[in-house]
């Protein structure tokens, strides 16, 4: 038996560029979103991110403190992550590994007359987790992302 020869046709030829020419557009694509992401290791970036998300914050009162997410989920955490989920961020993707914690007044928290307070929790440039909380005894907790409930 005689194996058949390809040949390498104009076809073959204009195949393999437009082929290339996609992959890198899509490459091209996919840089200039993340470039469009907001930064939020700066104050600014986080302003802007809760900003976009409705709330309105006092950078005068900014925390910051390095944390490490535990190793496991367990208990409260677990919970805090079911949370995070619903948001579409996920913990368990970061066990073990640290990341800042960012926390500040809120001055636009309706329907409630104490201190309200957002804390996010950022790794480089990008948020992993976040939540709107009280510090009462019979305060409340739930995620920065605003539902048809608040």
């Amino acid at each position: 038996m005689t194996e058949k020869k390809r040949a390498f046709t104009r076809k073959t030829a204009l195949s393999i560029v437009l082929l290339c020419a996609a992959a890198l557009l899509l490459l091209i694509i996919f840089r200039w979103y993340g470039s469009c992401q907001t930064d939020l290791s700066t104050p600014e970036g986080r302003e802007s991110f809760l900003s976009g998300l409705g709330w309105e914050i006092d950078r005068a009162t900014e925390e910051h403190r390095s944390v490490i997410i535990p190793d496991t989920l367990e208990g409260v955490m677990e919970d805090y992550n079911k949370m995070q989920l619903s948001q579409g961020y996920d913990l368990s993707r970061h066990l073990g590994e640290k990341c800042e914690q960012y926390t500040y007044r809120l001055t636009n928290y309706s329907g409630y007359s104490g201190t309200v307070l957002v804390t996010l929790y950022v790794q480089g440039r990008e948020i992993v987790a976040g939540d709107i909380h009280t510090t009462s005894i019979d305060g409340f907790m739930h995620g920065i992302k605003r539902t048809t409930e608040e």
